[in-house]
């Protein structure tokens, strides 16, 4: 009886109707979670005026929603190959979309803010099992650009943010645009339906129906009789954070935390704080609005065309250059009195924050192995969030001081300075890629020493 590993069928697999879909889903999701996120910072000002409260506790208030996250990217991304992958993508849904909807309810500031926190923890949670769940189906041969192209959906939706902002706000005030983000609730039953469970829970699971009948959406030529080997059942049993210290992937693994809190900074003082700090450089409440939406295009083309260059050139010499084109582009903003110049400028910021974030989500995922690509993945964003709970509130300070605008944009980008730094002492000869290549290699030439001797 025939028998194959599971893993090996996928990476060597073509993109089939059963990717696209399952892409589209994906994408579908994180364009909601980008939605959801970036709305509180366009009804700062909304939020500022009808409840009185200062830019301190507005940024206490993001800072307290991103505590929730990073507890939901913690649970949610360590405990995923417990219950499966499908589950906690699913329930994160919910919980992220429900109360987003519930938060446009709040008839107080208190119930406001756990509302959100609330929220935060799906927000925290669904990102890594996305990225682990899209990494385990991915072909190997477009796996970095299949991630990266679902973590645009995040853009997509902080765009129509942006869009929903301006159509809704002045006219209607904060409370739609936060409706706006329940409308996941309505296609989470179809969002069951395709969403299938992770091939290491399977594997876990030792569940052969399902793997033949997910995998014969891949390989349609798989026969319906055959046996899997579970080489990897013992790893993805016990796999936990001590395993990212393992094997000499300790600096990597710190650097790649570091490298993800200083991103992070980045997004979430511009996710925040963008419509006001151009409200403060001159701007009206609309044109703020549409620098957000500039932001999120660059974060997408960024991701698109840089995505496609890591492909040929590798992780690090694209990530690098960019985090310093981000931490320049920031320093210059403060200073361009022409609309023109200052959309060019915030389009590369955005490319070198969210867009250079999906990237490094696809890197991470790359690097480390299927046994422990969840832990990574969870880990590395539960640190990340910690920059997103200090960004809030670091801004919200700043601004108390009545600075010049360029100060502000000054101080996070000095995040992007570290980021480069911290992306520099990764080590890429302990990648699981470069540890595969050379198995391989020495498998190449074993095989040849063997032919010359016969």
């Amino acid at each position: 009886m025939n028998t194959v590993n599971p893993i090996e069928i996928v990476n060597q697999s073509k993109l089939k109707g059963f990717h696209y879909v399952l892409i589209l889903c994906l994408f579908f999701i994180m364009m909601f979670d980008g939605y959801d996120v970036v709305i509180y910072g366009a009804t700062i000002p909304l939020l500022k005026a009808d409840w009185g409260i200062t830019d301190i506790v507005a940024g206490s208030i993001g800072s307290y929603t991103t505590i929730g996250t990073a507890i939901g990217a913690v649970l949610f991304g360590l405990y995923a190959d417990r219950f499966g992958k499908k589950r906690i993508i699913i329930f994160t849904t919910f919980l992220f979309s429900f109360f987003t909807l519930l938060s446009g309810f709040a008839p107080t500031p208190m119930f406001f803010i756990i509302c959100r926190i609330i929220a935060g923890l799906g927000f925290g949670g669904v990102m890594p099992n996305i990225a682990a769940l899209i990494s385990e189906y991915a072909p190997t041969k477009y796996r970095v650009a299949i991630i990266s192209f679902i973590f645009c959906g995040y853009s997509v939706g902080a765009m129509t943010a942006s869009f929903s902002g301006q159509v809704f706000l002045e006219k209607f005030g904060w409370q739609p645009v936060y409706w706006i983000g329940g409308l996941p609730l309505l296609l989470l039953p179809l969002v069951v339906r395709i969403l299938p469970e992770s091939i290491s829970t399977l594997m876990k699971q030792k569940d052969a129906k399902g793997l033949v009948t997910v995998l014969r959406k891949i390989e349609p030529t798989l026969s319906k009789d055959v046996q899997f080997t579970y080489v990897q059942q013992e790893q993805l049993q016990k796999s936990s954070v001590r395993d990212l210290f393992k094997n000499k992937l300790a600096l990597s693994t710190t650097m790649f935390w570091l490298s993800c809190f200083c991103t992070f900074i980045l997004m979430y003082s511009l996710n925040t704080w963008l419509p006001t700090l151009m409200m403060n450089a001159g701007y009206d409440l609309k044109s703020s609005l549409l620098f957000v939406a500039v932001l999120q295009i660059g974060a997408i083309i960024g991701t698109m065309v840089f995505g496609n260059l890591i492909q040929l050139l590798g992780f690090k010499r694209i990530l690098i250059p960019l985090y310093i084109v981000g931490a320049v582009s920031l320093v210059l903003i403060g200073y361009s009195k022409n609309i023109y110049i200052a959309y060019g400028l915030i389009a590369l910021i955005g490319a070198a924050s969210v867009g250079l974030q999906n990237m490094s989500n696809a890197y991470v995922a790359e690097y480390y192995s299927v046994d422990v690509r969840a832990a990574a993945l969870g880990s590395t964003m539960a640190f990340g969030r910690i920059g997103s709970i200090v960004a809030p509130t670091y801004m919200g300070i700043l601004l108390t001081f009545n600075l010049q605008p360029q100060f502000n944009f000054f101080a996070i980008g000095i995040a992007a300075i570290f980021g480069a730094i911290a992306m520099s002492f990764i080590r890429e000869d302990r990648a699981d890629y470069a540890v595969e290549k050379k198995v391989t290699s020495n498998k190449v030439t074993i095989l040849k020493s063997s032919t010359n001797r016969l």
